[in-house]
């Protein structure tokens, strides 16, 4: 397995690269899945079902029978307050929720739509869902995001938030993945529809003004006195994202010297530059496809972008550019728990099983508790929920967190506002997140990561995938003892879908992914370059191991 960097990766996109946007559509209409090939069967992964209408992954029939499915899953549960739904930029994106709102309104659920048809991030529709929620215990709310993240222009995604506001977990997301399946096989038979324009009129479908909520709402989680006061300049950019239009009102209101870098939204991304693959991706994590927002990382004191859902973010700062989003979130947590007093001693700190272990060394030194779980933002939902959790985060870039008072903000991903933050600890310590980070691996140790990839095949991830600490023969990992070997999460004894193995200085884990034909390879070292690559090395081949 290796992991190769494409001569294209870094660099403006080329014309031959471009997805061709009429095929897409068309294909979307066209497409009737065969629900006997597994590849084109409606699968929920850790982010809802996602595919290309391109191999028949994801399509018309898909989006119809799932929705017919969250509104019989609905019924069945009582949920009978109004469904928040919205969409971001990809061009899947809008087909997918006029499939969708056809059914929901068809069925006599109570739909809110974006008000003027305007781009919907996913964490304004978490917070739409539990804004209406608060104080309520019948008539709740809960809600759909129609989006792919961050992920290359040709595909589309179709995610169901429950009441809790935050991705469903698995016994939800099984149920409405077999009865969609069930009503793809039976032709739609049972799929209720009416025409969208109908839909649209219906009475049971009203605006909601998801921007100007969701923004109006940024004090209580934000300390925007002291980012304008200490005059920071800033810089964003939304990578023609569901947020784009977001950022100029949140600079308008709390009176912020933030320049937008751009607008422009473009369902083929063409503005992007490739990342490491060779595809358009985006991913304010990548250095590949960040390039334009690193371009200008001297004209800022910190600047920021999100993916196109605007669920992860990315920190560019002046002494060091971008910053790996494991550096930022150990920053950011040593930051919060520092400065927000009245989340109390409860407010235990959330992480994955991948995420950094300079998480676990700020974590102890704070003397607050880690919750360790699985990949999958569904595992930190109720703990933010109920304050139980202050802050939870997952190394691709994804997190949450308390407002100042200790309610609840949103249960699913927020990019925008660990971005915002990047701002409010510049201005409050006075030095960039980069100089926090070397400041902080000073005094608890300097990680050295990498996560390598390769494709496999869905028998190949369900091998990996049940990986257990016997087939690991060796009791050493590059030359010290392990300590742990876990196929089950510290945090919550959730199976982790694969195996993580834990030594003094160093650790790996190896697990196949939720949402696409790969698996990944995570590996930490606190020594080395080196002492990282021999960690990667002999994890390869206890992978290679495994899927002979």
């Amino acid at each position: 397995m290796s992991q190769k960097i494409s001569p294209l990766a870094g660099k403006p996109a080329p014309q031959s690269i471009l997805v061709d946007v009429a095929k897409l559509l068309a294909a979307y209409a066209d497409t009737r899945p065969d629900p006997s090939v597994p590849a084109q069967r409606v699968a929920f992964g850790t982010s809802g079902h996602r595919g290309s209408s391109l191999d028949g992954s994801f399509n018309e029939w898909h989006i119809l029978a799932i929705s017919q499915a969250i509104c019989e899953y609905r019924k069945s549960r009582g949920i009978d307050g109004p469904l928040f739904i919205g969409a971001d930029t990809h061009a899947l994106s809008q087909p997918a929720f006029e499939s969708a709102l056809e059914v929901l309104a068809a069925n006599g659920v109570d739909v809110m739509v974006s008000s003027g048809g305007e781009f919907t991030p996913t964490p304004a529709v978490s917070h739409a869902i539990l804004v209406y929620n608060r104080g309520r215990a019948t008539g709740l709310a809960d809600g759909i995001v129609i989006t792919p993240s961050h992920n290359p222009p040709d595909n589309g995604g179709f995610k169901y938030n429950p009441t809790n506001g935050g991705p469903a977990d698995t016994d939800i997301t099984k149920w409405v993945e077999n009865r969609a399946n069930a009503l793809i096989e039976g032709g739609l038979e049972d799929v209720r529809r009416m025409p969208f324009a109908q839909a649209r009129k219906a009475s049971t479908t009203r605006e909601h003004d998801y921007l100007h909520s969701y923004v109006a709402d940024l004090a209580g989680i934000i300390d925007f006195d002291v980012i304008r006061s200490a005059g920071v300049h800033m810089g964003v950019d939304p990578l023609g994202g569901a947020g784009v239009h977001y950022w100029a009102p949140i600079a308008e209101r709390y009176k912020l010297d933030l320049t937008v870098v751009s607008e422009v939204v473009d369902p083929q991304f063409a503005f992007m530059s490739v990342d490491w693959d060779g595809k358009i991706r985006m991913d304010p994590s990548s250095k590949y496809a960040m390039q334009r927002l690193i371009g200008l990382k001297d004209q800022y004191d910190v600047a920021f972008a999100c993916d196109t859902d605007h669920d992860r973010h990315g920190v560019v700062t002046r002494s060091s550019g971008l910053m790996e989003p494991n550096h930022y979130l150990s920053v950011l947590i040593d930051y919060l728990y520092r400065n927000r007093p009245q989340w109390g001693d409860r407010a235990a700190v959330g992480k994955t099983v991948v995420t950094t272990a300079l998480i676990d060394r700020v974590v102890k030194r704070l003397g607050r508790k880690l919750y360790e779980v699985p990949v999958g933002f569904k595992w930190f939902s109720e703990g933010l929920f109920d304050g139980a959790l202050g802050f939870g985060c997952e190394e691709s870039a994804g997190a949450s967190l308390l407002r100042h008072d200790g309610s609840v903000w949103t249960t699913d991903k927020d990019g925008l506002v660990p971005a915002l933050l990047s701002a409010e600890i510049t201005a409050r310590e006075g030095r960039d997140p980069g100089e926090l980070f070397d400041r902080l691996t000073g005094e608890l140790g300097r990680p050295y990561a990498n996560r390598l990839e390769a494709a496999a095949t869905p028998a190949q991830k369900a091998k990996l995938s049940k990986l257990s600490p016997d087939q690991l023969k060796s009791d050493q990992l590059a030359g010290e003892k392990i300590e742990q070997v876990l196929d089950k999460a510290p945090g919550n004894g959730a199976a982790i879908g694969g195996i993580k193995a834990v030594a003094a200085n160093g650790w790996f884990a190896a697990r196949p992914s939720g949402t696409e034909a790969i698996y990944k390879i995570y590996a930490e070292s606190f020594k080395s370059e080196e002492h990282l690559k021999s960690l990667l090395d002999e994890a390869q081949k206890i992978v290679d191991a495994a899927l002979a």
